[in-house]
């Protein structure tokens, strides 16, 4: 029919096969033929059934998403879905790879759904700040009941095939030859005989008696989206499969949609899906990238033992080097006792774990990294310690081997030196837990070959990590920002705000905790050493780390943490210590408002945002949102700072830059002169070229 949809015949069977790679996305022209194509074939009578099925790696993975947001071209899925369920003949889905968001609603429209054991099926449209536009949420309940429902739609997790036989998603499972099985299951269906119940008319697992428990799990659901609008419109529209008529549910779900999808949370968060996409694009198509087979990772501590079980989770082999047996005990000893910790959870198999610690190797001597191809040291944050790690690398890496510095601050270049192959040497900055935590900075230095980087970004997203490659200057991208951010929280204390005060204006903001929660959970002392090393200071934070008060692990910070608790209570020598040292400057404490705090934190973070894209340390503002919201908890549904600033107004975020730089004299509010461009021209990227 066309060169997106093709119907063959096998026997009084028709399949009906979409291709449109890479994922079958269900676009315009593919919707046109598609809908010619079941019109057609409902009204053939040599037809007995019909299967829908994919060519290439998946069946449908979703929708068309640069459609979102236009006016939309007829067939809609909604349109195709209603012809569909006025066919009177089996219809039969044919699922492998995943069924997406619309791919899934597609499937949904059929009467059957087979899939192979290796498929995957979700309604992920919540990440997008989005509920399924095509009667997912009406559809689904009728399948699975409507508690599975809500977890998998507010979620937005795909679920495996078994879970989906377990569930009554689909009808069947086969190994091999789907395609095929999923005729010989049409015929079957044929053989039986009708009448064949569109799922529309399957109330069977809708039950209003859930409705308490169902919404007890919706309301938790809700809390943990911290302030998303999309969970919350999931959540009532998957309610509304059991209140209401199937019409009136699905009327309500398409006007819950059209009201998200022009909301500025979707638009956020639509910005992101292709902000990561464009981030991890790097180098020519044609850069033959480095064959990475084994891993070598030097220091066991915190830092190491989790980048060591971030390669391990995603398969590779590991060589994790100490300076003592001992070390490498500990470390060892700490990375079972973490994947003990997921075994207890739930979230990981002991045949899983036995695999996983199998890829281990520990060592003390250097000669053992001799057949990794690559080798990222952890070691202490400091110059001096990194150049001789990376001078003993030298001596014994392979050739061609890629050299990787797990460094925060430090400059790439100057540690490349200490080699004689600058050229394979690149920065991975992990965020901790490493294992966890999904950004992973990579920095480009000044000779780092093309082919080396390439890999590294690659590699990235096979062990489940977010890349965004940025370039050398202290701090990179996302510290350099946390820098400007913090630079006057002190002077908000002095002049009367309080660290709670200020806390609770970041998390009503959406950031998941405040400056102070998070110094106390990340341990004071890592900043302390750092400003120490650059020569600056920090009044009260200073203070409290002369006093040996480190936050969490110490029992009290800007916080107290009584009795081993994690939960933050405030600490009356912190406020005492405040007023104090107001007093000795000779400040006199006034009242501070939400909006203020919001300017002189959150504007100059912006600023040196600005400053970053001037500079071209990072590619593009896209770049710095996806560091902000993967690495620092920036709120997803504002989409990363240098996109809030565009819902914010540059040209309101300029003027008050004005205000306090007249009013303080501080270089942090100093106009960036990519700000106003930005403001002139309506786009970053407009403005930085």
């Amino acid at each position: 029919m066309s060169d997106f949809v093709s119907v063959t015949r096998d026997g009084r069977i028709a399949v009906v096969t979409i291709d449109n790679p890479p994922v079958n996305a269900l676009s315009f022209h593919v919707r046109e033929p598609l809908m010619q194509a079941l019109v057609s074939l409902r009204d053939e009578p040599d037809v007995a059934a019909i299967v829908i099925a994919c060519a290439g790696r998946t069946f449908v993975a979703g929708a068309d998403i640069t459609e979102f947001g236009k006016p939309v071209q007829q067939p809609d899925l909604r349109a195709i879905i209603a012809v569909l369920e006025t066919i009177a003949k089996p219809t039969v889905a044919a699922i492998h790879g995943t069924a997406l968001g619309g791919g899934l609603e597609l499937a949904l429209g059929c009467h059957f759904r087979a899939a192979d054991t290796g498929a995957k099926l979700g309604l992920p449209e919540v990440k997008l700040g989005l509920l399924p536009g095509g009667g997912g949420t009406v559809r689904l309940p009728r399948l699975v009941g409507a508690l599975k429902a809500l977890s998998m739609i507010v979620s937005g997790t795909p679920i495996g095939a078994a879970e989906a036989l377990a569930a009554g998603l689909v009808d069947a499972v086969f190994e091999d030859g789907l395609t095929a099985q999923a005729v010989r299951f049409a015929s079957e269906m044929v053989g039986r005989g009708g009448p064949f119940t569109p799922v529309r008319d399957r109330d069977g697992r809708l039950d209003r008696a859930e409705l308490p428990e169902f919404d007890r799990q919706a309301a938790e659901l809700v809390k943990k989206a911290r302030g998303l609008e999309a969970p919350i419109a999931c959540a009532q529209s998957v309610r509304n499969a059991i209140t209401l008529p199937f019409d009136e549910a699905l009327a309500a779900e398409r006007e819950l949609f059209v009201k998200l999808v022009a909301g500025d949370q979707s638009r956020a968060q639509r910005h992101l899906f292709f902000a990561e996409r464009e981030a991890a694009k790097v180098g020519a198509k044609d850069i033959v990238r480095r064959k990475i087979a084994r891993v070598g990772v030097i220091g066991a501590g915190t830092m190491g033992g989790g980048i060591a079980m971030a390669f391990a989770n995603g398969g590779f082999p590991v060589t994790l080097l100490e300076t003592t047996q001992e070390a490498l005990e500990r470390g060892l000893a700490t990375i079972e006792k973490n994947y003990a910790v997921s075994v207890a959870r739930g979230s990981l198999s002991e045949d899983a774990k036995r695999l996983r610690l199998g890829l281990f190797k520990g060592s003390t001597d250097y000669g053992d990294l001799a057949d990794c191809d690559l080798i990222v040291e952890a070691v202490f944050e400091e110059m001096a310690v990194k150049r001789e790690v990376f001078g003993r690398l030298d001596a014994v890496a392979k050739p061609g081997a890629i050299l990787a510095t797990n460094t925060s601050y430090l400059d790439v270049n100057e540690i490349a030196t200490s080699t004689s192959r600058p050229q394979d040497v690149v920065g991975m900055h992990f965020f901790s837990p490493a294992n966890v935590m999904k950004l992973l900075e990579i920095v480009r230095a000044e000779k780092t070959a093309p082919d080396a980087l390439a890999t590294i970004v690659e590699l990235a997203r096979r062990i489940g990590k977010v890349p965004v490659v940025v370039g050398v200057c202290h701090g990179f991208v996302g510290n350099r920002m946390l820098a400007a951010r913090g630079s006057e929280s002190e002077a908000l204390l002095l002049e009367g705000a309080t660290p709670q005060q200020i806390d609770q204006v970041f998390t009503d903001f959406g950031w998941p905790m405040g400056p102070f929660q998070m110094g106390d959970l990340a341990g004071l002392d890592i900043g302390w050493r750092n400003r120490k090393a650059r020569g600056q200071t920090a009044i009260i934070a200073d203070t409290l780390c002369e006093q040996g008060h480190f936050g969490q692990k110490t029992g009290s910070g800007f916080y107290r943490y009584e009795n081993g608790s994690r939960t933050p209570a405030p600490n009356p020598e912190v406020e005492t210590l405040i007023r104090d040292k107001a007093a000795e400057k000779g400040i006199a404490p006034r009242t501070i408002g939400a909006e203020e705090i919001i300017e002189r934190t959150l504007y100059p973070m912006i600023n040196e945002g600005a400053k970053i894209l001037e500079e071209k340390i990072a590619a593009r503002a896209s770049d710095i949102d996806v560091v902000w919201v993967n690495g620092y908890g920036f709120p997803v549904g504002k989409g990363g700072p240098m996109f809030w600033a565009g819902l914010e107004g540059i040209d309101k975020i300029i003027g008050r830059l004005d205000h306090w730089h007249e009013r303080t004299g501080k270089d942090v509010f100093k106009q960036a002169p990519l700000l106003r461009q930005m403001a002139e021209t309506g786009s970053w990227e407009g403005a930085a070229s």
